[in-house]
This record gives C-alpha cells, structure tokens and sequence, in this order.
C-alpha cells in the first residue's frame, strides 16, 4: 500500500517517517469547568483531515497509529502512586469501530486501567461543526455505569468548545468520581 502522506510504498498506512515528521505529539494544556486540565497532543488544524475519517473503515487504522504515537506514550511515562481507571467518552460502535475506544485502549499500562462502555451519551445528536449555543442547548446526557475506583481520566479525540467534557466531568462528579485530567487528540483552539 502507499502512504497517506507522502505516497510512498508502506506497510502501514501512514509510513514511518511520515509518522517521524508529522505524528510527533507535543503537549498542548488548557482548563475548563472547575480548572481541570485538559491535555492535547495535536494542534487540530495540523490533523484535521486524518481526524475525519473517524467515520469511515480508514478511521480505525488511522486513529490506532495516532494513538499509538500519542496516548501510548504518554502512558509508557505516566507515572502515579496507584493504578487509576481511564474511560472513554461515549466509546459506542459507529461504523463497525469506536474511536475514542482505540485512544483509550491505547492508555493500558501499569499505571492506568481503560474500561469500556461506562459513559455513554442518551442524546446521540452530533456536535461536529456545530455552535457552542447549539451544544448547550442540546446536551449529550451522559448516563455512568457503576465501576470500581474513583480516580478517572477521561479520553475523547476533539476539544472545541469544552462542553462535551464539561458534561462528562459533571456526570462523573455526581457520581463521587474524581476526574484527574482528561486527554484529547487535538485541541481546536490552537492556532
């Protein structure tokens, strides 16, 4: 097969030294909803076209090699006292994948534990491209399956506005869970 980047002949689908030049992550932070820290490994606009294709067979190929090169290694070098629980942001199957499930499976190491299936949005409307007036006014009512430990980390590919990760940081604090930080692909605001 050929490179998505450079067109030349790779194993993979985005060769190694594309992966080398453009996949380097680098360490992108800001706040939101009670000053937790939300941490990015991409600037959006530097990956924007290899993020939309979440939704399609390619997505799942793409989104582990990013993953691979950003959550991984974060996880390889995170360190804390005890074991901590990481959950994906509504980690359903669309388009025989979940891709926030591929970023936090990625994160299993010693120190953090992914669990599937426990934040799970009732209202399945889309926020891609749409206004922050538009995600108030219509919110993701995350529904929490009981799980053991209290310390989480919460995972999704994209931070726009920071209201899908607001309601998700609200969820899990009416459930006595403590959110640490949460990890994202890419941050939007970044220019």
């Amino acid at each position: 097969m050929r490179c998505l980047l450079c067109e030349s002949l790779s194993f993979t689908h985005i060769c190694q030294a594309c992966q080398d030049i453009f996949l380097t992550p680098s360490i992108y932070k800001r706040k939101i909803f009670t000053n937790i820290e939300v941490i990015s490994f991409y600037k959006y606009k530097d990956i924007k076209n290899l993020l939309h294709t979440k939704h399609t067979d390619l997505g799942y190929y793409i989104y582990s090699i990013l993953a691979k090169n950003s959550f991984t290694k974060f996880a390889d070098v995170f360190e804390f006292p005890h074991a901590i629980t990481s959950i994906a942001i509504d980690d359903k199957t669309k388009s025989g994948y979940a891709h926030t499930a591929i970023l936090n499976y990625a994160l299993k190491s010693k120190n953090i534990k992914p669990l599937h299936s426990k934040l799970r949005a009732q209202n399945s409307v889309s926020y891609s491209g749409k206004s922050k007036e538009f995600r108030l006014f219509n919110p993701r009512e995350f529904q929490l399956k009981e799980f053991q430990g209290q310390e989480v980390i919460l995972v999704d590919d994209i931070i726009t506005t920071g209201s899908t990760l607001t309601q998700a940081i609200q969820t899990m604090q009416r459930e006595r869970k403590k959110v640490l930080f949460c990890l994202t692909l890419a941050d939007v605001s970044l220019k």
